[in-house]
């Protein structure tokens, strides 16, 4: 038996044998809701203030990206009037007009040439996630060997 402090009398005890709750205090039961509840609000915090900053980094994102776009369109255009100015001085040099022209046409099918080929040999190293593959299928083979039990 144990005495409360100030009392002569001995505290309640359960039928466990542990102390009742004192009037007020709450019970391990209602701490661990408001633990849980506590939890959860602190979650969904989390979950609200990533869903901000993801929202702002997509549209930043999504700036740099038409930014991208616009500065990439601008050289398409700009890369015209420099191949104009090297055969124009091509011309300057002395060749004439056809052969300046062809010249420029000339270096810019080896340079097409030359990039297919790059192209190609980094198309050939993409290769299957196989790792992936095989576990998925050890995932399955698994699953169908242990077929679900039902109670």
């Amino acid at each position: 038996m144990t005495v409360s402090p100030g009392s002569a009398e001995p505290a309640p005890r359960h039928a466990a044998g542990e102390p009742a709750v004192q009037a007020g205090e709450p019970s391990i039961g209602q701490l661990v809701q408001d633990a849980s509840e506590s939890v959860s609000t602190i979650i969904r915090g989390e979950i609200e203030l990533a869903k901000l900053e993801l929202r702002s980094s997509v549209k930043n994102a999504g700036t740099g990206v038409g930014m991208f776009a616009a500065a990439a369109v601008l050289l398409v255009f700009s890369l015209t009037f420099g191949l104009f100015a090297l055969a124009e001085g091509l011309i300057a040099l002395g060749l004439y007009p056809w052969a300046a022209f062809l010249v420029v046409f000339g270096l810019l099918v080896v340079m097409v040439g030359l990039l297919a080929f790059l192209g190609v040999r980094k198309v050939k190293r993409v290769k299957a996630p196989q790792r992936t593959i095989d576990t998925g299928r050890d995932t399955v083979a698994y699953l169908k060997s242990h077929p679900k039990s039902t109670p």
